[in-house]
């Protein structure tokens, strides 16, 4: 792996996105967006700080997913990957030069939406801010990895698409954001701890309720660390150079 090559790469998709000025601000402003009307849904300060720190983690992985895996297909479908696979430039190249570009998106999406959560939604924690931002910031990597890893096996944008309710749905619905994980019946218990958002949710709600930094929140915090890591690292395993 080579840091200029990954980071040429990296440079390529910023000046790409820089001229998509929808999609960007899509992808920075949508989560903020929906925090706010989710604080007026809920028209209550409680019910809101209590699913906010959640929500932090859940939308920019969401939309994170589905944004790197459909531009990402685009590319291949369009053969600009494949004439990238011509040259001297490994996959974990490219694959990790998306990663730090849509990862810098990400930082920049999570910074937005910390910052209005704590100031014009007055979400109060009792740990960290700049822990707060680290946490959601590697969620939307997870995303990211994860929508890179999808893309590599869609042949579509269509089922790039799909892979939305398969890869993302379930962990949503047990990542402890509807009820608490411990309270579920034991085989869905057993799958919430295989799946690396739960690990996410759980860091963001005790830095919340918290300002201690143990043992269990840097063990979170290295299981979302891993997962981005085996995702990216699968996704260069299953990176085809061609889509058909």
């Amino acid at each position: 792996m080579s840091a200029a090559l990954t980071l040429a790469t990296s440079r390529r998709i910023l000046t790409q996105l820089r001229h998509d000025h929808r999609t960007v601000a899509m992808m920075v402003l949508l989560p903020s967006l929906l925090l706010v009307l989710l604080r007026y849904v809920f028209d209550d300060q409680r019910a809101f700080g209590a699913a906010a720190p959640a929500l932090l983690a859940v939308f920019p992985f969401a939309i994170m997913f589905i944004v790197t895996s459909i531009t990402t297909l685009r590319e291949r479908t369009t053969a600009t990957l494949e004439r990238l696979m011509t040259l001297p430039i490994g996959k974990l190249d490219l694959l990790g030069g998306y990663a730090i570009a849509f990862g810098l998106v990400a930082v920049a999406q999570v910074l937005v939406a910390t910052g209005i959560s704590l100031s014009w939604l007055g979400l109060e924690i009792e740990g960290s801010v700049w822990l707060l931002v680290v946490i959601a910031a590697l969620d939307a990597l997870l995303g990211t990895a994860l929508g890179l890893l999808a893309s590599a096996f869609a042949r579509t944008e269509f089922q790039a698409v799909q892979f939305m309710p398969a890869v993302v749905m379930p962990q949503i619905l047990l990542c402890g954001l509807f009820a608490p994980r411990e309270s579920m019946t034991p085989v869905l218990e057993w799958l919430s701890h295989l799946m690396p958002l739960s690990y996410a949710v759980d860091a963001l709600d005790q830095v919340t309720r918290s300002s201690a930094v143990d043992g269990t929140l840097v063990r979170n915090l290295l299981v979302v660390a891993a997962c981005v890591v085996a995702a990216l690292v699968l996704g260069a395993a299953t990176l085809r150079r061609r889509t058909a």
